[in-house]
């Protein structure tokens, strides 16, 4: 146990020191993706969707715990360290959809078919219901809405270390859904230039941020739930 927690400790802080020698090293020619204006709107459109979303969503969510526990038992959630803005860590909460809860030096990503995902798990993943939780962490303030897709520690070093501007993805707060996923870079990273595809959609929608940049990835999130087939 206590080499795990080591072993996390050591990853996040060297995740955020790589973080913060990237940021500071393009300082010069990169400017501020957001004003203070535009911080407070996001913020305050965060907390507020998240609160209202959570009371309304409360009767599906407590749904989908029950069924979490009558299939496969404890835990419900699943909380991974992930990396946020700035390179910092925080966890985030998921509803449980494997059988196993890998949070460590070694992390499997999710490949369609995989055997470890429950029956429940399986319906959760391919409608994104596995998500919701992440509204909490929206009105914790550890992620907004929209953003860069948080990746697990250990994915964040491994890809930082091979793709240049990986960490300048980290200049906001992760999001529950962002614009490389409504472009279709959803799920499995099976390569790195499947990975390099995702980091640069989400630069361009870090360099191009705008109220109602945000309302369209929302929008067609909305619909990918519905009519997304390629996501497990």
């Amino acid at each position: 146990m206590n080499d795990y927690y080591s072993g996390q400790q050591r990853q996040s802080a060297e995740y955020e020191l790589y973080v913060a020698s990237t940021l500071r090293h393009n300082a010069g020619r990169l400017a501020e993706p957001l004003t203070g204006t535009q911080r407070v709107v996001k913020r305050g459109i965060d907390v507020a969707a998240s609160v209202m979303l959570l009371a309304l969503l409360l009767p599906a969510l407590i749904v989908i715990a029950v069924a979490v526990l009558l299939e496969t038992g404890a835990p419900v959630f699943f909380r991974q360290a992930r990396g946020g803005l700035g390179g910092r860590t925080f966890h985030i909460v998921k509803f449980r959809t494997m059988s196993v809860q890998e949070n460590g030096c070694e992390i499997t990503q999710a490949r369609r078919g995989d055997p470890r995902v429950t029956k429940v798990g399986a319906f959760l993943r391919r409608t994104s219901l596995d998500e919701l939780p992440q509204l909490w962490n929206v009105l914790k303030g550890d992620m907004s809405l929209v953003g860069p897709r948080p990746h697990a520690l250990v994915h964040d070093l491994q890809y930082g270390a091979v793709i240049g501007p990986y960490a300048l993805r980290q200049r906001l707060k992760p999001g529950i859904t962002g614009l490389a996923q409504v472009e279709g870079q959803r799920g499995e990273t099976a390569s790195v230039e499947c990975m390099a595809r995702r980091v640069e959609a989400d630069n361009r929608y870090i360099e191009n941020w705008s109220l109602g940049l945000d309302i369209m990835i929302l929008v067609r999130t909305a619909g990918l739930v519905f009519f997304d087939r390629s996501a497990y």
